[in-house]
């Protein structure tokens, strides 16, 4: 078995053609007799998304160490009441870790301590 790889195109690519989008059949299309309140207009696309957790002047932001899960933490938490807003990984996935954590420490073989008494 060949341990090299590469990759070869197959065949020829075909030509896409690109059609441009325009207005007009918006325009000519046939006007309906909805009223106002009924009618569906585009949103409004000038306001940017904001992804930004409520209360900013109250959270703040930390990295924990999770010895049974052996990873880091990642919190958002609330400065009055203490509570975590927000973490990644989650409860779950810090569970599961800890658990195949546990579950590679019970495999390992148990090394003795070393009894070199030459000193």
């Amino acid at each position: 078995m060949s341990t090299d790889f590469s990759i070869r195109p197959v065949g020829i690519p075909a030509p896409v053609q690109i059609v441009p989008t325009s207005n007009s059949a918006a325009n000519e299309a046939v006007q309906t007799d909805l009223p106002v309140r009924q009618t569906v207009a585009a949103s409004d696309t000038s306001a940017p998304v904001r992804n930004d957790l409520p209360n900013n002047e109250n959270i703040s932001r930390q990295v924990v160490f999770d010895q049974a899960a052996a990873s880091f933490v990642f919190q958002v938490v609330n400065e009055r009441t203490e509570a975590v807003v927000n973490q990644f990984p989650d409860e779950a996935m810090l569970r599961r870790r800890a658990y195949f954590h546990a579950l590679d420490r019970q495999s390992e073989p148990s090394r003795p301590l070393s009894t070199d008494r030459s000193a």
